[in-house]
């Protein structure tokens, strides 16, 4: 067994599963991978669990019975890792859009104890690291994580992201069965309730590649959900109860 375990949850993702897994583990023997299924409909937990023959020992498929947020996912597949030994858990998407050659970089900081969490970042040094999105997904993204800062005074530039490295005791310390979100702002309340607690966070700068293959999983919903979910975790954390 590696000592890190990337998460990759997926919802109908056959166009790109089979490619990020090999990738994943054509760059480094230290990365193993669980793949979190919602009962996709197109056949993505079929495809891995085929792989799982050429690849036992290092992949994992942990099947939903249906979908529920990408919160929820990461949580079942956080729960799944701390009941093994792992010492680095990540989280990223199954599209390309998160490099998965930064997951090296990513790892060493977190091996060489420069900090508990790390972020694949896409505004870093006054820069936009974003690749084929049209100017109002720009804006909306890097304003969302702006209203973020604001709200919440959190020192981190790309509040949303989803590229994500803990070392193991952030989430079992964090209060993960507190977890209030289960869509865009999951990675918010993450985020900031380890920054709460102390615990050090770095970002390293990425660029954020818009899918190629498949359908995005975005919806007004969810940001209505990060836009309120900020204020009520400002208000919880200015009460005491985070």
């Amino acid at each position: 067994m590696a000592d890190s375990l990337v998460i990759i949850p997926t919802y109908n993702e056959k166009e790109n599963i089979e490619d990020i897994l090999r990738y994943v583990f054509d760059i480094s023997p230290d990365f193993d991978i669980l793949v979190v299924d919602d009962n996709s409909p197109d056949g993505t937990a079929e495809i891995v669990e085929k792989m799982k023959n050429e690849f036992p020992s290092r992949l994992n498929l942990l099947n939903r019975e249906k979908k529920e947020g990408l919160g929820k996912a990461y949580l079942a597949g956080f729960d799944w890792a701390l009941k093994r030994d792992y010492a680095y858990i990540f989280e990223m998407d199954a599209d390309f859009s998160h490099p998965p050659k930064n997951l090296i970089t990513m790892r060493k900081i977190l091996h060489a104890n420069e900090a508990d969490l790390v972020i694949g970042s896409r505004y870093l040094k006054g820069q936009i690291g974003v690749a084929n999105w049209d100017l109002k997904r720009i804006l909306l993204s890097y304003f969302a994580s702006l209203y973020v800062r604001v709200i919440t005074r959190i020192p981190v530039r790309d509040t949303t992201a989803g590229f994500v490295g803990y070392k193991r005791e952030v989430l079992e310390k964090i209060g993960l069965d507190k977890i209030e979100f289960v869509g865009y702002a999951f990675q918010i309340e993450m985020k900031f309730k380890a920054w709460k607690k102390g615990y050090r966070i770095q970002e390293i700068p990425i660029v954020f590649v818009d899918r190629q293959k498949g359908k995005s999983k975005m919806h007004g919903s969810i940001i209505s959900e990060a836009a309120m979910g900020v204020i009520k975790m400002k208000w919880k954390s200015l009460t005491g109860k985070i």
